[in-house]
């Protein structure tokens, strides 16, 4: 998964990623959600998982590794953009990150969001499993402390972010 041409990086836990990388616990959390036509029947998360269900994801992302590893009848079909696929062919559903997939919606009318969840994104630091794992404890307490202090809470809000995406400390 990493080539070792860095020395962190910031990415979703997937356990098809842990066998090269070492994380942190993570320091935000992240809904992946649906968008189906306005019209669809699809209207529960369960719903999306059927034959002949076509799913827009942006390849190698969290959900699509998720997702291809989870469904077992709907179909994914990857690309650059998972959305724009899910719109230009015509596709059942599109998989995305909360708040990209609601500011679609709110934008395009004759879409709407699945509200419930299909998996959460735990977004953490991480360092090739290589590493000294003195590496990974001195980057596991500086996330810690940048939780526990509300610093990435602050960072959040200062991005227009929702601040409470933002993980509890691992003691709180």
């Amino acid at each position: 998964m990493l080539a070792g041409d860095a020395d962190i990086c910031f990415l979703a836990i997937e356990p098809a990623r842990a066998a090269d990388v070492a994380f942190t616990a993570p320091y935000v959390l992240i809904e992946g959600v649906y968008v189906v036509p306005e019209d669809s029947a699809i209207t529960t998360v369960a719903d999306v998982d059927r034959e002949h269900v076509r799913i827009g994801v942006n390849q190698g992302s969290a959900y699509d590794l998720f997702l291809s590893r989870t469904l077992q009848r709907a179909t994914v079909v990857r690309g650059e953009d998972g959305i724009a696929l899910f719109r230009q062919q015509g596709l059942d559903a599109g998989a995305g990150i909360r708040q990209p997939v609601s500011d679609f919606v709110a934008r395009n009318p004759g879409f709407r969001v699945i509200d419930e969840r299909f998996m959460q994104i735990r977004q953490a630091l991480g360092t090739a499993r290589t590493r000294a794992p003195g590496t990974v404890r001195f980057l596991a307490a500086a996330i810690e402390e940048l939780k526990t202090g509300g610093f990435i809470r602050d960072a959040l809000r200062r991005s227009g972010q929702d601040p409470t995406l933002a993980a509890p400390a691992e003691d709180a």
